[in-house]
Parts: C-alpha cells; sequence; structure tokens
C-alpha cells in the first residue's frame, strides 16, 4: 500500500486482524431523477455476507489524510469565509433549534437548504447549501458520473438551476458546486468530534429519487474504516460516523443532521446484504465527519483543489499481525525526517490504536497537510515513539 496512488482494493473483504475494514464497491447514485418539476419537495467488505454499498465512491491514495489548510483572505476573490467560519454557519444559516428540538422541527428549518443534484440522464444525488451565494457541498461521485457536464441542481422551492463544478477531492469523495444565486439558505457545518455514539441524528436526501426525504435515527459508532470503490480512481478511505438512520442510493451528499440541525456528516455509504439485486438500507450507513468536509471545502472554494495528507510509507498489505508495517520510505518525506525505517510497525497515531494498514490510513486522513503526529511504533520488538510531521501529494 503506497501512500502515493494506493492500491485497487477488493470488492470483497480485505484479509485483515479484528476489526476488518469495510469495503465498499461503488453504487453510483439514484437510478431515478427526481419528478420535473416539483411543487415542493417530496419525494462496507463486511465480515460475512455483509458488503458494504456506496451511496458513495471515491479516493485515491494509500495513505494520506484531509487537506485541511489555512489560507488568508489576500488569496480569495470574492472573499471567502475560512474554515472556522464554515462550521459556524454564515449569517443565512438555519438558526440552532436546541438540544430538545423535535425531528419536525429539524426538517422544516433544514429542507430548505437541502438540493437534488441530477447529472443528464445518469441519475440523481443529493448535496445542501454551505454559503449563501450558491456554494453546494456534495459527494464526488454524484457529480462524476457524467463528469460534471449537464449538471442540473433542484431546490426545495421547485426552482432549478444549472450548476458547475468548483472542484472535488476524490480522496474525500467530496465536491463542491455552484450556482449562480444568492440568499440562498445554508446549512452550518457542526465539530464532528464532539458527536458521541447515540446521539439522535436526521438524515435528508434524494434516495431513489424521491426528493426531501426525511429518516432519522441515532449515531451507532464513530470512527469506523470504511473503504469505499471499485478502481484506483475511485477509492475511498473513510474516517466514518456510523448511522441506523435509513439511508438509500441518492442519499449520496445529503446532510446527516444532529438536534440542533448543525451538519455532522455528509451521507456516503451504506452496508448491504450480499444476495445480489439492488443495495438498500439495513441500518447501517456511514457518513464523512463534517470536520474533514468542512476543511476540504473550504480549500475547494478557495483554490479549486484538496491537497491530501502524506506520512510518506509506503506499508505492507500483505501483514496480518497487529498494526501496519512499514515496506518502504519515501525519501525526503516526513517519515524519512522522523526517522522511521522499513520493517517499522505502526501502533498507534496520537494514541489511536492501529490495528491494520487501513485503519492507519483512515487515521492520517482526519489530519491536514503540515500536521505533527506523534507515532508510535515497534522497531525489532522495541516499542518506540516519534514526532513527524505529514506531507502532502502535491509534492
Amino acid at each position: 500500500m503506497s501512500d502515493q496512488t494506493g492500491p485497487v482494493p477488493s470488492p470483497a473483504p480485505i484479509p485483515a486482524p479484528t476489526p476488518a475494514p469495510m469495503v465498499v464497491p461503488s453504487l453510483a447514485t439514484s437510478p431515478y431523477p427526481p419528478a420535473s418539476p416539483p411543487a415542493r419537495r417530496r419525494g462496507l467488505g463486511l465480515v460475512g455476507t455483509v458488503l458494504v454499498a456506496a451511496v458513495v465512491a471515491a479516493i485515491v491514495g494509500a495513505f494520506a489524510g484531509i487537506a485541511g489548510f489555512a489560507i488568508g483572505r489576500s488569496l480569495q476573490d470574492p472573499p471567502v469565509a475560512e474554515a472556522a467560519d464554515l462550521a459556524k454557519g454564515s449569517a443565512a444559516a438555519v438558526p440552532a433549534i436546541g438540544a430538545a428540538g423535535e425531528i419536525a422541527e429539524i426538517a422544516e428549518q433544514t429542507l430548505p437548504a437541502v438540493v437534488s443534484l441530477v447529472v443528464g440522464d445518469l441519475g440523481s444525488g443529493s448535496g445542501f447549501v454551505i454559503r449563501p451565494d450558491g456554494y453546494i457541498l456534495t459527494n464526488n461521485h454524484v457529480v462524476s458520473v457524467g463528469d460534471g457536464k449537464g449538471l442540473e441542481v433542484v431546490f426545495a422551492d421547485g426552482e432549478r438551476s444549472a450548476g458547475r463544478v468548483v472542484g472535488t477531492s476524490a480522496s474525500y469523495d467530496l465536491a463542491v458546486v455552484k450556482v449562480d444565486r444568492d440568499g440562498l439558505p445554508s446549512l452550518s457545518l457542526g465539530d464532528s468530534d464532539r458527536v458521541r455514539v447515540g446521539d439522535v441524528v436526521v438524515a435528508i436526501g434524494d434516495p431513489l429519487g424521491l426528493e426531501g426525504t426525511v429518516t432519522s435515527g441515532i449515531v451507532s459508532a464513530l470512527d469506523r474504516p470504511v473503504i469505499a470503490g471499485e478502481s484506483a480512481s475511485d477509492v475511498s478511505y473513510i474516517n466514518a460516523v456510523q448511522t441506523d438512520a435509513a439511508i438509500n442510493p441518492g442519499n449520496s451528499g445529503g446532510p446527516l443532521l444532529d438536534v440542533a440541525g448543525n451538519v455532522i456528516g455528509v451521507n456516503s455509504a451504506i452496508a448491504t446484504l450480499a444476495i445480489g439485486g439492488e443495495a438498500g438500507n439495513i441500518g447501517l450507513g456511514f457518513a464523512i465527519p463534517s470536520n474533514s468536509a468542512a476543511r476540504v471545502a473550504e480549500e475547494i472554494i478557495a483554490t479549486g483543489s484538496s491537497r491530501t495528507p502524506l506520512m510518506g510509507v509506503q506499508l505492507d498489505t500483505a501483514y496480518t499481525g497487529n498494526g501496519a508495517r512499514v515496506s518502504e520510505v519515501t525519501p525526503g518525506s516526513g517519515a524519512e525526517d522522523a526517522g522511521m525505517e522499513a520493517g517499522d510497525i505502526v501502533l498507534a497515531v496520537d494514541e489511536r490504536s492501529i490495528e491494520n494498514a487501513t485503519e492507519l490510513v483512515v487515521a492520517v486522513r482526519t489530519y491536514a497537510p503540515g500536521d505533527t503526529v506523534i507515532v508510535a511504533f515497534q522497531r525489532d520488538g522495541r516499542d518506540e515513539t516519534t514526532e513527524l510531521v505529514l506531507g502532502d501529494d502535491s509534492e
């Protein structure tokens, strides 16, 4: 497993120590375009027989992480909110509902900011407005279906606008779309680091072409390593928020909301029984954490692209012991500067336990290029630690 390009994962489970990562074959978007025109909005490898099928697609690379960044306003024209501003929402963001808010109130307040994305006659997906001047966040695999051509955005009031792709991150299965409209209702990106297992969540999107569908559930797990995609060009490693809220094909790119109406994840993948036929909800859905989404979206808005952090190593995918074994260190990389060597077995990153290569990839992708992490590893039976500065895929 290389941190430059990465392997092509098999659609079957990859042998690995428990817990094994979920392997997600790509499952495009809903094949059912929305009704035209709507007056109002309506409508992973797992052990055993469960596969993760994506309402997802996309991520390239084997070792890295989110492209968080801080770009000065002098580089932005027109001025663009920084990542921290996105996390707080905009002036036109949906107001917080409060911990006691009912699901009906969440739906009423947030539905106007959720959109359907139609790519020609190839199907539909979901997205949501993150800035009132027309910026929309969605999945990369939603817009890549037709290479961004013929992209139409359908709003809650039935209005339709042509959309253009500002930029994408295959590594995080995220994309930003722009429409020429102002004063749009927008959603606030919350702090996914504060999400707890058991928190009530609401998913909104366009499953099976049924616009404005609202489902609810809880956060059923955090930091779930999920592999999504079918080829080197559409493989994603997701440090997922897992939920039992019903998510189906077409929910791709829609928001996963907390009880205050803040986005805590971007719905991206589902697990499904491997019995053939179309993938459908069985109570295991996966969302890209909002903190990762905020950093990537802000960088795309400011620069049109997003960087992926790298340790600067290749991993031994044949290794079946605990941890992730380094097979090669890239010259001039952060790993080389940190004194890492081939044969080192990574056991933890900033005290997060690493049980296999996939989990290490996922862990690194929660950081930004330039971040310093503490890597705990074993060398010749001795426990070692080192500080490592992450590089990025532009180097």
